[in-house]
């Protein structure tokens, strides 16, 4: 009898996720089928639930599987696979963590070293329809194709804790080395959601002096302050952008920050970060990902202030590595069993992202062994 595993299928803008049984693939030469165990909701899984951005305008083919945080155990392995690519051995039952995304090796920036930057990053391409049918994270299986990056999990870390590796805590890793911010730097981090969280313990260790973090929520501004941040802006008290940025000078000495992480994901926010900048300081930008969103800003006043925003969408195999060293190696400094603050059956997913999208849960988890 043919194995099948259950999977969200998502069929457009408005419409719920219906569960639906596909049958388990067999992996191909180079490819590892993974059970999934936890997969999280992530900002721009609920930026395309809700409508912020429609994924058939960059050509994915509806139906399919969204989702992309998520981890699990190696279900079957395709011939050639004897490690992970670090040169671990691996086996079926071993727990890993994978980039979502492949890189062609190919282009221009692969050949210069990061492939990052690829243009073939783009997740989601493949639909629900034909095997093998299991590539998005919300559905019991996930087919990590030939080409991947994927490691094995200690055992100090559990699902939870990684859930989020592959994305969040890889991408502010990634993000804070490539804008260069450097011991003794000061940094605000708008957004203290799962990413601006990660952001914040990581900017503590690479040794920012002075991390601010701002938010309008009180568990995700206290579990900032848990992470190592030195000041926060509760935007209930400092309701404007003329507030907050006078907030900021007032925390930092009477001086601009040297970065700002820009993590909300609203294009207004970028326009505020850019106010918070001391001359020569720059900003990340990795928050807004909804195509068709503008902003209004004076490239004059990046010019005068020597002002830079620097993108991030994606990030290097050797990232995610390092994210998950860093994990192990800060796993009793920083709580990291509180970013997930609610778990929900594969059944209630809906209900899962409706909770999120109102606030009610900061980070919502799918429970799916």
């Amino acid at each position: 009898m043919t194995e099948t595993g259950r999977a969200a299928v998502y069929y457009g803008l408005g419409k719920p996720m219906e569960i639906e049984e596909y049958p388990v693939p067999e992996p191909e030469p180079g490819a590892i089928v993974v059970r999934l165990t936890v997969a999280n909701i992530c900002g721009s899984d609920l930026h395309m639930w809700r409508g912020d951005m429609d994924i058939g305008q960059w050509g994915a083919p509806l139906p399919l599987i969204i989702g992309h945080e998520m981890t699990g155990r190696v279900h079957s392995i395709g011939s050639g696979i004897t490690t992970d690519s670090a040169g671990q051995p691996l086996a079926e039952g071993d727990r890993v963590v994978y980039r979502y995304f492949y890189p062609c090796g190919r282009c221009p920036v692969c050949l210069k070293g990061d492939d990052a930057m690829c243009q073939m990053n783009n997740f989601f391409m493949m639909g629900v329809t034909d095997p093998p049918h299991f590539n998005g994270a919300y559905a019991d299986y996930y087919y990590l194709r030939p080409g991947h990056t994927v490691f094995k999990v200690p055992d100090e870390l559990t699902d939870e804790m990684v859930a989020p590796i592959n994305c969040a805590l890889s991408e502010v890793l990634y993000g804070l080395e490539k804008i260069g911010l450097q011991f003794g730097d000061t940094i605000v981090i708008q957004g203290a959601g799962g990413l601006g969280v990660y952001a914040t313990g990581v900017a503590k260790s690479m040794g920012a002096r002075n991390v601010i973090v701002i938010d309008g929520i009180d568990d995700r501004l206290e579990l900032a302050r848990a992470f190592g941040a030195d000041q926060i802006i509760d935007m209930k008290e400092y309701k404007t952008p003329q507030e907050r940025a006078a907030r900021v000078m007032e925390l930092n000495g009477g001086y601009g920050v040297d970065v700002v992480a820009e993590l909300v994901g609203f294009p207004s926010a970028i326009v505020e970060g850019m106010e918070f900048l001391a001359p020569g300081g720059r900003l990340m930008e990795i928050g807004n990902i909804s195509p068709g969103h503008t902003f209004e800003y004076d490239p004059a006043l990046m010019i005068m202030g020597s002002k830079s925003i620097i993108p991030i969408g994606y990030y290097k195999a050797e990232s995610l590595k390092r994210a998950l060293d860093f994990m192990l190696n800060t796993k009793d400094k920083y709580p990291y069993d509180k970013i997930l603050s609610k778990v929900y059956p594969l059944e209630d997913i809906e209900k899962a992202f409706q909770e999120q999208d109102k606030g009610l849960v900061s980070r919502a988890a799918i429970a799916l062994d």
